[in-house]
């Protein structure tokens, strides 16, 4: 019976260690409680700047090839985590022909994304503020285009026409546009993102002429240790576009035909082409060094005719076209190298 007893005894404690040992660890488990979600955060701001050895857009220098420096603003709110509204103001030192002080862009839209489908609708303007008319020679009216002539290159003498540019080139005092602009990014995976752009604009360059301008993108990201634990990041992308132009207003037209064709008073039909670029990049926490080389198919008389470059001087019989009677040639929309140094912020995850 004493045995008997101390086998019972024994067995009830064991089972006492067992479900205490059980009711311990049950009691820790819910003691550890989950870590409650991030507040969602609306806002936010990206902003940033860079400096680069040349400003080239969609194929043409805006610095006459020489350095440009950038810088951005762009408050955001959030919806939801797929939907954002953002609006933003940037700004670029240019060298155009008007002499404009720089290129001052205000833009907004939405950016929905669905899964792998980054989205993005907005408006963009491109101001142009400080413009001077540029070697208009008198022959427009002040009152409709502000253009009275600045003097430079060849001076005929002629009271109220001033100098012309030894080109023959001239432009108005204001080349400020806006386009209408929609974007599609498709992130595939982590390393492969593709994507397609289209903008629109019913005066572009206020040349009188209608622009759109369709492209695609391709962007690979190195992965994130190939360069071991430094931090240093990798990329590499492209783009192919096409600009397409309608014809400009009578303030760009011609008086002089040639055997190729014009003359065109009430206009030019301005020169479509494509444009090219592709690139390497380095990212390292917010920095990002940029080395990408850029191209057109067009000629230097296009070229020439399209962006009325003040400081081309080279004549050749070969670039006389029928939208270039004068046979001078830019170098402005051909082969360019750029490297561009920028750093990129966003308020809450930078600045936190």
């Amino acid at each position: 019976m004493g045995n008997q007893m101390k086998k019972i005894a024994l067995l009830a404690t064991a089972l006492a260690m067992v479900s205490g040992s059980a009711l311990a660890a049950d009691m820790a488990v819910k003691a550890v409680k989950a870590p409650p979600p991030a507040p969602f955060e609306p806002w936010d701001i990206a902003f940033g700047g860079a400096i680069m050895s040349d400003y080239i857009f969609r194929g043409v220098t805006q610095s006459n090839h020489k350095p440009s420096v950038a810088a951005y603003f762009e408050p955001r709110y959030n919806v939801n985590k797929d939907v954002q509204l953002y609006v933003g103001t940037s700004a670029e030192s240019i060298s155009f022909p008007n002499r404009a002080a720089a290129e001052v862009d205000i833009y907004g839209g939405i950016r929905p994304t669905f899964g792998i489908f980054a989205f993005d609708f907005g408006v963009w303007g491109y101001l142009y503020p400080g413009g001077q008319c540029f070697g208009a020679q008198g022959t427009v009216p002040a009152p409709t285009n502000n253009c009275a002539s600045f003097g430079q290159g060849i001076d005929f003498g002629v009271p109220g026409i001033g100098g012309l540019p030894i080109n023959g080139n001239f432009a108005k005092r204001n080349a400020s546009f806006y386009e209408g602009y929609a974007k599609l990014n498709i992130n595939i995976n982590d390393q492969w993102t593709v994507g397609f752009n289209e903008f629109y604009s019913p005066n572009f360059l206020n040349l009188g002429a209608w622009g759109n301008y369709s492209s695609i993108t391709a962007k690979w990201t190195a992965p994130s240790t190939i360069f071991g634990s430094s931090g240093v990041g990798m990329y590499i992308s492209g783009e192919f576009g096409r600009q397409w132009l309608g014809t400009s207003d009578a303030f760009y037209g011609t008086t002089v035909a040639t055997a190729f064709g014009g003359p065109f008073p009430n206009g030019i039909p301005e020169p479509s082409y494509n444009t090219w670029n592709v690139g390497v990049g380095f990212t390292y926490k917010v920095f990002t060094l940029d080395l990408r080389y850029s191209d057109t198919n067009l000629s230097k008389a296009s070229c020439n005719a399209f962006t009325s470059d003040y400081s081309t001087t080279s004549f050749s019989p070969s670039n006389i076209t029928a939208i270039n009677p004068g046979g001078f040639g830019s170098n402005w929309c051909g082969a360019a190298g750029v490297a561009k140094l920028s750093a990129d912020l966003t308020a809450i995850t930078n600045l936190k």
